[in-house]
């Protein structure tokens, strides 16, 4: 990103990391409601009462930070980011710069900081989400609630800056080496007095890309983090709320880290400080996955491609060693074996093969049967056969996916390569470079239209406009429907290869 201090090895360390978690909580968690936004637009009499009163009755009593970070140890993570200050202004931390702060609380205590510790002590590395907007500052100073809009900006209300000035000072020098710093907002200023106090840490947004609630189609290059909700919510939402299972969520994790990115997954504790149970499950089954198969997850990078189909790969760093990680469609169930036939791999004489979590030599009850996995190379084609042979829920129904491990081996195929190129009125284009060794794919655009969402957030679905099938190199176009005036749209190509699919970038369409 321009003008980032972020150094190369600590980018290179935080990709290792791989899986953190967020964490969204400020005093309206007490109500249930969107966390700060419900401010904008309010009366002014709602606004007096969050406020004013809002902190009289913020008592988290069952705050316990050593819970939380045993239970983000359990998930796999590596890394926590907390919401120090959100948008509403309202300091967690103990702050000079603020009476709207934890410390004027019944619960009296530092929250930030118990939490830095207690995340640090447990080995998971410490970071921070800081909003630069302020809405209590704005209340106190006459001005509008808003977002994204330069009137209420730091950089055009200096007395604000010194005031977030002030405030990352404190947070950046009372609490021991922060190692990253998520900055929401605005972030000229803020990120440079970060890299001054500590040439090390590393900005997530406003240093590297963060997209929000959704996972980009093509890898970035170079280090970026994809922040996601368990539910439909970023804080505490007691009622009318729908989770992601903890097999989505695993899925996710599998998609950002085959794409070269980091997952951070959030949690909103509820108004007591405890962390739902909805919540607890899905980070508890996800443990059980990383604890047999965080080796696929932990210091990898993109493989030639992301995925064949249902199988998707990454490559621990510096090696030659890929992960097949098996998503499954159909169950695969204990004691079955499966054939897996690759075509981005390729043997070679030192080939080694196994399950991440099973030793190969036994089928627990069925001592005849020996669960070794082997591989055999047929022209282009790696086949893989393995059992699932561990057996993790008490009914055998386990249905997340089987990792495995491949050593010493080499690239099968060069994917194929498609560059989105520019539009002129609802005419898209795109150039096929490469057929990835094919003898025709078929290339084809999807589009959304992404007016009223902000840089980070976008829609969950893609309209796909029908393909072409190519069987050279070039120039492909097509016609966009018709677009609404004052409407904002991306669109974007691909390529469907037999056998995968390729997406070139995103792209942009702002209709006058």
């Amino acid at each position: 990103m321009l003008g980032s201090r972020n150094q190369a090895e600590r980018l290179e360390w935080f990709r290792d990391l791989g899986f953190g978690l967020f964490i969204h909580w400020s005093l309206d968690s007490q109500l249930g409601s969107e966390i700060s936004h419900s401010m904008v637009g309010a009366s002014d009499d709602f606004n007096r009462r969050y406020v004013n009163e809002l902190p009289k009755t913020f008592n988290p009593y069952k705050f316990n930070p050593q819970d939380w970070a045993r239970l983000a140890r359990i998930a796999g993570m590596k890394y926590m980011v907390f919401t120090a200050k959100h948008h509403n202004g309202f300091a967690m931390f103990d702050t000079a710069t603020t009476p709207f702060n934890i410390m004027k609380t019944p619960l009296g205590r530092d929250i930030t900081g118990e939490l830095m510790s207690a995340f640090r002590a447990a080995g998971i590395s410490p970071g921070l989400y800081f909003s630069p907007d302020d809405f209590w500052w704005l209340l106190q100073n006459g001005k509008q609630l808003q977002r994204n809009i330069p009137a209420v900006e730091p950089g055009n209300n200096p007395g604000l800056m010194q005031h977030d000035l002030a405030q990352v000072r404190e947070l950046l020098t009372r609490y021991g080496t922060i190692d990253t710093l998520f900055i929401d907002g605005p972030a000229k200023g803020l990120r440079e007095l970060a890299w001054d106090l500590n040439p090390k840490i590393v900005v997530t947004r406003g240093g590297i890309a963060t997209p929000e609630q959704f996972v980009p189609g093509v890898p970035l290059d170079g280090a970026w983090e994809s922040n996601l909700t368990m539910g439909t919510s970023w804080p505490y939402k007691p009622t009318n709320e729908n989770y992601k299972s903890g097999t989505e969520l695993i899925s996710t994790l599998i998609e950002v880290r085959a794409k070269g990115g980091n997952l951070l997954l959030n949690i909103g504790p509820n108004g007591d400080g405890e962390i739902p149970i909805e919540q607890r499950q899905r980070l508890e089954e996800i443990g059980l996955w990383m604890f047999v198969n965080e080796e696929c997850i932990r210091g990898v990078r993109p493989w030639v491609v992301t995925n064949e189909n249902d199988y998707w790969f990454t490559r621990k760093k510096d090696s030659n060693t890929v992960y097949v990680i098996v998503k499954q469609t159909e169950r695969w169930k204990l004691g079955e074996w499966k054939e897996i036939s690759l075509k981005s791999i390729r043997s070679t004489p030192e080939t080694r093969i196994s399950v991440l979590g099973q030793n190969d030599e036994v089928l627990e009850y069925q001592p005849n049967v020996i669960p070794k996995s082997t591989f055999r190379q047929e022209g282009e084609t790696l086949i893989l056969r393995a059992m699932r042979a561990q057996r993790l829920y008490t009914n055998r129904q386990w249905p997340n996916p089987v990792v495995i491990k491949l050593e010493n081996v080499r690239p099968g195929l060069e994917a194929p390569r498609i560059e989105t190129a520019g539009h002129r009125g609802n005419l898209i284009e795109a150039n096929l470079l490469f057929l990835g060794g094919a003898a025709s794919v078929e290339v084809a655009f999807e589009y959304q239209d992404v007016t009223g969402f902000d840089l980070t957030e976008r829609p969950s679905a893609w309209k796909a406009i029908p393909g072409q099938t190519m069987t050279q190199p070039g120039l492909v176009q097509a016609t966009l429907p018709v677009l609404q005036p004052g409407h904002q749209y991306e669109y974007r190509s691909l390529v469907r290869h037999p056998l995968l699919k390729i997406y070139g970038a995103t792209k942009t369409i702002r209709v006058p």
